[in-house]
């Protein structure tokens, strides 16, 4: 399972993260807790790593860019909001668009 691209959605307890092939396919879908999330991240070899830019993201991204990661922080209008039917985003599998 080669990755090239992580997308995380931060939230207060729970993050999501999605990994891409180089093709753009989804090859990971995982939930973590921070602690979890970190840990997964440590021996995890990725081009690049991207999140919407909030109070979390910070100190986040200071953490994965200390594990030696390329961290990218985008503005909230680049990152798909949540569909306004379904409240439950892991089901409807709503990925972050990546400006590369």
């Amino acid at each position: 399972m080669e990755l090239h691209t992580i997308g995380i959605d931060l939230g207060k307890t729970v993050f999501h993260l999605v990994g891409l092939n180089l093709r753009g396919e989804v090859v990971v879908r995982k939930m973590f807790s921070r602690k979890q999330l970190l840990h997964y991240t440590a021996n995890l070899r990725v081009e690049l790593i991207g999140m919407e830019a909030c109070g979390g993201a910070h100190f986040l991204g200071r953490a994965l860019r200390e594990q030696g990661h390329e961290v990218r922080l985008m503005p909230a209008q680049y990152v798909n909001g949540r569909p306004r039917r379904s409240p439950n985003l892991w089901s409807k599998k709503v990925l972050p668009r990546l400006p590369i």
